[in-house]
This record gives C-alpha cells, structure tokens and sequence, in this order.
C-alpha cells in the first residue's frame, strides 16, 4: 500500500522563509505541496509555485487568501506575520486544518486562544523550529537548574536587518525557561538592553539584548557568568533551511496527532 502523502498549505509563500519551507516540501516524497498564499497586495500572488523555487512548473498557483486554498492541505504552515497569524489560526479552525505556527511576536491573549482552539484542532507552535536550537532549550534548562543566582545570566540575540519583532521569540523563551529553572517570575526578573541604568546589575536578573543588521540568519548566546568561570552555550543557523526542515518534521507530525497544542520538543521526542 502506498504511504500516504501529507498535504501542506503555506502561508508567506513570498517571503525567504515560505520560499523555503515551499522547496523543502517540494524535495520531500513525504510530502505534497497543497496550496501556497501570501497577502493580496503582494506580486507573487497568482505566480506558479515552481517559478519561486526555481522548479519546472508545478501548476499551484500563489492565491491571495488562506480561504481560497483552505481545502487543498490538511495542514497550514504559518511563518507569517502576528496579526496575519491570528486571522489564519481562526480559518484553520473554521475548516478543521491543522496548524503548524513559527510565527513570532505572539501576543499572550493569541497564546490564550491558541489554548481553546487546540480543544478543536491539532497546532504545533514554537518561537524556533530548528532541531539545535530546541536542544539548546533543553541545555539550557539544565545549566539554568544546576546554577543558583551567583551566576549571572545574559542572552545575546542577532537577527538579519529586516527582523520586525525584538527581542526574538527564542530570546524570550530561553529566558523563559532560565526563569522556570530558578523558580523565579520572567517579568519582574529580566531586563532589556541597559540604556539608562545607572546602578549595578542585580542578582537574579536575567538580560536580553538584541542585534540587528545583514543578512544574518540567527544567533543565540546564553551566558552564565560567576566570580572564576564563565559558560557559553550558543547556536548559529547559516540557513533558514534549518527552521524549514522543522515545520516540515512538525507538519508529519501533527499529521498524525489527535486535537491538542504541541511544541517542537514534543515534536523531536525532546
């Protein structure tokens, strides 16, 4: 018996990231390009899907609507944008589709209608779908609960010029789990960048700072720095095929998944 293909629609499919994720899917026997959106204003839109990959055409055209090519996937790739995010995830549950979410800059009541709508439809949504970057959660986690507070923590994050949100989600959550580790709240405990203070650094204060410009793919630093020694752990991607290879990896396995709300750790068998 054939294996059955899984059947993704993508979403920014004029950007480098929906580019991406677009001719991964093509390379991939496991998988079966859908559809493909991108917003209505923008000049893919109605072009084959193989001009943008640099493929023969593949007879899918770029439409100017998740609605309009809901019905041909089972499961919707969203590396968009927040706002855009938040209009998809409600289309998706509309028609009973799958989500796999790499969107950034969420906002914490989009988090909280994440919650009631994985009661309906299964999503994967993570602030980094790269395999190294999921381990260095993992890491980071366990330096961060073998470490007290004598070891300062700082997280230094690099993105290419045209990163709208800052810091990146992936800064947010690797201060996240610092913060879990050390059974302290994030908000009252982190600070961003240092413009203006005038006192000493604090104990217990977690820093993120952000770097933008080039063509920088990502970068993430996490410090732990005491009296004597010092631990770097850091992840470079070169390419944004890394993230690709993710949501492809998530969108086989949300596939197969009952309704519920998953993370990349899930995902890996992390």
């Amino acid at each position: 018996m054939a294996k059955k293909l899984v059947s993704v629609i993508v979403g920014g499919a004029g950007g480098r990231m929906g580019r991406t994720i677009l001719k991964l899917a093509h390379e991939d026997p496991s998988i079966r390009i859908g559809g493909a959106f991108e917003r209505a204003d923008h000049e893919v839109v109605g072009r084959d899907i193989g001009d943008l990959i640099g493929s023969k055409p593949l007879h899918i055209s770029v439409h100017p609507d998740l609605r309009e090519c809901i019905d041909r996937g089972t499961v919707v790739i969203d590396f968009t944008h927040a706002l855009a995010t938040e209009q998809h995830l409600e289309i998706a549950y509309e028609a009973k589709r799958a989500m796999v979410i790499g969107t950034t800059g969420l906002s914490k009541a989009f988090v909280n209608r994440l919650q009631a709508v994985s009661h309906k439809i299964p999503v994967v949504q993570a602030p980094n779908m790269s395999v190294g970057v999921n381990l260095l959660f993992q890491l980071v986690a366990s330096v961060a609960k073998a470490l007290d507070t004598r070891y300062d923590a700082e997280i230094v994050e690099e993105h290419h010029r045209d990163k709208k949100d800052a810091p990146s989600g992936t800064a947010l959550e690797l201060a996240r789990l610092i913060a879990e580790a050390r059974k302290i709240k994030l908000d009252p405990n982190v600070i961003y960048g240092r413009h203006g203070v005038s006192e000493p650094r604090r104990k217990g204060i977690i820093g993120i700072h952000a770097v933008r410009g080039g063509d920088t793919v990502g970068s993430h630093t996490v410090s732990f720095m005491s009296d004597g020694e010092r631990i770097d752990l850091t992840h470079r991607a070169s390419s944004r095929e890394a993230f690709g290879y993710g949501a492809l990896y998530a969108a086989k396995f949300i596939a197969k998944r009952r309704n519920g709300l998953y993370n990349m750790r899930q995902v890996l068998g992390l």
